[in-house]
């Protein structure tokens, strides 16, 4: 059979504009449910779609994904047999995923998210190599099919709308997906922030977050860029709508009614003359931030995995971490043995910084006299101070250098701790089933607790006056307070952490001391 002629794509600015104008009107159109939306969406019909990893509802009103739940992923670690639903229409939760079709000529018949689809089915489950769930419309000659493709074991949505124009006259249009969140974060830390809202990404910008508040004050309405995707991101998940990367798509971010806020893309007006047909097709990724899942599906989106200013240092962090535990199978011996490692390759600085605060500690008594001697006055006394410094040949900044050296793998480690979904409800030993949620009996943090003070006792006080030596021995009791809601794997990294500092120090103390 011969092929149909090809419709002609058009990008130009105006017919763009108007849809993208279009679009995030139907946006703010749709967001608030009234009664009488309320009572169209309980008429319609929910389809439900479940492969290996995903339990999807459309909805035959708009044929928008408003549930969508990760099967291979638990909802809480009190809720293990539950799937986590990262989309939701009901609850405190409202996050769901929208598309249609919108002309920018008057009068044009065109498929919103707010028509009503026909179905053949309700029920779909993925048992081959892929599952298309097929949704139809037809008005003024205009006949389109709507699919939702599923595949094996994969996170990716794709949806495509063949549009065939039998109306007697050139159809333009353009394909438009959103998604709509409110602020809600489920199982939120009191303790512990982590970043929900909107992000963008374009070759020119790269990866940008624009938050809830931001989008209050300054709407994003038509903002064209070569490819790019968009997305809404929370602690460890994401929905994200991904365009094709090689055309213009103009992206689009505003506030709606009842704290809600959309963020979508609208694709190039396309020109379909009478008689003719063409498609169009975005893709959605609903599911974990894992990077080997996110980097072959768009440029930068594996960024969505937000490891912030440390990212080049927390990325080999988390390599190493993740190759550790496919040799022992456990995430927290992986933890324990990665600390050890960076501890090791830390060795000599380490030995540097605890060789200095060795020298300040037998410089104390030395220290005590200047102090009678010149503590009346401030200038004198510093400059004798320096000076026996330099006779001592004693660098007063020698102990913290090598650590400032240190912290900066040390704080990414910690990030790569608290963002890799790998470690959400991972077990350890005993108690500890869960290395995201913080330890239900409290024995890691007092531990760390306890650690924290052996260390300040074996750290000199030399330059510190009364009130912060004070200041200093709260210290252990306030970090034990905080820590006691944190996720009880990085309690574990900073346990570990401690106690080789500890043995570390007592080594080379002990070392120093016998060198005489």
């Amino acid at each position: 059979a011969p092929k149909p002629p090809q419709a002609e794509t058009t990008q130009q600015n105006l017919p763009a504009v108007e849809a993208v104008q279009q679009a995030s009107q139907l946006a703010q159109e749709g967001a608030a449910d009234t009664p009488v939306a309320q009572k169209a969406v309980a008429s319609a019909q929910r389809v439900r779609v479940k492969t290996d990893v995903l339990d999807i509802e459309l909805d035959t009103l708009g044929g928008d994904i408003r549930v969508a739940r990760l099967l291979k992923f638990a909802a809480s670690s009190e809720e293990k047999d539950k799937p986590f639903t990262l989309l939701s229409d009901t609850g405190p939760l409202f996050h769901i995923i929208q598309n249609g079709l919108t002309s920018p000529v008057e009068g044009q018949p065109a498929p919103t998210h707010k028509v009503r689809w026909h179905t053949p089915k309700t029920e779909y489950a993925l048992k081959g190599e892929n599952l298309v769930v097929p949704f139809t419309w037809e008005q003024g000659g205009v006949k389109v099919t709507k699919t939702y493709t599923f595949e094996p074991g994969s996170y990716v949505v794709k949806v495509t709308y063949q549009v065939e124009n039998r109306s007697g006259q050139v159809w333009q249009g353009a394909l438009y997906s959103q998604i709509q969140r409110n602020r809600y974060v489920p199982n939120a830390s009191k303790l512990i922030w982590t970043y929900t809202g909107p992000v963008f990404y374009d070759p020119e910008n790269k990866y940008q977050k624009v938050d809830f508040d931001e989008l209050l004050a300054q709407p994003i309405s038509a903002k064209a860029v070569q490819g790019g995707w968009t997305a809404m991101i929370q602690h460890y998940f994401l929905s994200a709508i991904i365009p094709p990367q090689d055309q213009q798509n103009i992206y689009f971010g505003k506030p709606l009614a009842q704290d809600r806020f959309a963020v979508g893309v609208v694709s190039p007006v396309t020109k379909i003359a009478d008689g003719q047909q063409a498609s169009f097709q975005h893709r959605y990724f609903i599911g974990p931030a894992i990077e080997e899942l996110l980097e072959p599906l768009a440029e930068g989106l594996e960024l969505t995995k937000d490891y912030g200013v440390l990212t080049f240092i927390a990325e080999p962090l988390f390599w190493v971490l993740k190759a550790i535990y496919s040799l022992v199978g456990n995430w927290g011996w992986a933890i324990i043995i990665l600390t050890v490692l960076i501890k090791l390759a830390f060795y000599k600085l380490s030995e540097t910084s605890y060789r200095s605060m060795a020298k300040l500690k037998q410089f104390h008594p030395k220290l005590q006299q200047l102090k009678e001697n010149y503590g009346d006055d401030k200038q004198l006394f510093q400059q004798k101070l320096m000076q026996l410094y330099r006779e001592e040949k004693i660098n007063p900044m020698g102990g913290c250098l090598p650590i400032l050296v240190q912290m900066p793998v040390f704080i990414a480690l910690y990030w790569v701790l608290l963002y890799s979904v790998e470690i959400r409800q991972a077990p350890w030993i005993l108690w500890i089933d869960d290395l995201s949620a913080p330890d239900p009996y409290y024995v890691l943090p007092l531990i760390m607790g306890a650690s924290m003070w052996v260390q300040m006792k074996l750290n000199p006080t030399t330059m510190m006056d009364e009130t912060q030596q004070k200041v200093m021995q709260l210290m252990p009791i306030i970090f034990t307070i905080f820590f006691l809601w944190f996720p009880s794997g990085l309690v574990l990294y900073w346990v570990v952490n401690n106690i080789l500092s500890i043995a570390q120090q007592w080594y080379i103390t002990r070392k120093i001391e016998q060198e005489g």
